[in-house]
């Protein structure tokens, strides 16, 4: 993974291999008269994970709406796999390898968790299927062979086998976020936008979804690449392989973990001018939410 150099960093100082995965070039955005992303760049390459921070305000949700197709910008363009996708819709990019989940799982309440994995697969490789699913009541017709093989796999990666067969009605939020990932996984993407997933989150639900990430991108037949906007600034560290900081729409800095709890100006403009040998302080631990 890499990133264009922030002010503070060599040239190529974190210049992966290959194509990248994903890259942006000075994306702007401006509501009115306000710029909320001012030149903002990136690369980030296959089979990593990459975490974007900042205060509130600074244009992490407005990057991500950029990099999904929910937003046009009003300059730059966005590459995925080397093609300008700046101008195609979300579904466009879906076909062509980019997923991303939201802070509020959209779940159908009366179907069980393997029935959701199912449904995912299937608006895949079966869309005429799907449509014919909608229209039976309380039943879905009998998944394919290719389709519980592709499934079990998923409940396995993502530790959900236990409740495979209870409905999301009523399972933790930890569980929801899961199966929340467990449908953008099914359209095998290759890159894997994730908005605050830790967002509500117990501890222990915390780490067991990051233990999930780690997985999903450790795995060598997958080469998925993970961008990951959240306000836990600790967990982003101990997870990311490189972090990038916005302030007021610009980006501050980029780098690793250790760069970034070190950078004079991630510490002034987010971190309380923590000491870096403390790291960044983290966030105040939410007190609702279920564990995974």
């Amino acid at each position: 993974m890499t990133f264009a150099p922030s002010e503070s960093q060599a040239p190529g100082a974190f210049a992966g291999a290959g194509e990248p995965a994903l890259s942006a070039h000075d994306i702007t955005v401006r509501f009115g008269g306000l710029a909320a992303l001012s030149a903002v760049s990136l690369e980030v390459h296959p089979g990593s994970i990459a975490g974007l921070v900042g205060p509130n305000g600074a244009g992490k949700s407005t990057l991500l709406a950029v990099l999904s197709g929910l937003l046009r910008p009003n300059g730059g363009r966005v590459h995925l796999h080397g093609e300008d996708v700046t101008g195609a819709s979300c579904r466009a990019r879906a076909r062509k390898g980019l997923a991303r989940t939201f802070q509020q799982p959209e779940l159908f309440l009366g179907l069980t968790v393997r029935e959701h994995l199912v449904l995912a697969h299937r608006a895949r490789v079966a869309p005429s299927r799907l449509w014919a699913d909608m229209l039976v009541p309380r039943s879905l017709f009998p998944p394919s062979a290719e389709e519980n093989e592709r499934v079990e796999e998923l409940l396995e990666l993502l530790r959900l086998t236990r409740v495979e067969n209870a409905p999301v009605a009523a399972l933790p939020l930890g569980i929801l976020r899961l199966v929340e990932v467990g449908r953008a996984l099914a359209s095998e993407p290759s890159v894997l936008l994730l908005d605050e997933p830790l967002s509500g989150l117990d501890i222990k639900a915390s780490e067991n979804l990051l233990a999930v990430f780690r997985q999903i991108v450790d795995q060598p037949d997958r080469q998925v690449s993970l961008i990951m906007v959240e306000h836990d600034v600790a967990a982003v560290l101990s997870l990311s392989d490189v972090v990038f900081v916005l302030d007021f729409g610009e980006r501050i800095a980029a780098g690793s973990p250790e760069a970034i709890r070190s950078d004079p100006a991630v510490r002034a403009a987010y971190l309380g001018d923590a000491d870096p040998e403390q790291g960044p302080p983290a966030e105040p631990a939410p007190t609702g939410g279920g564990s995974a």
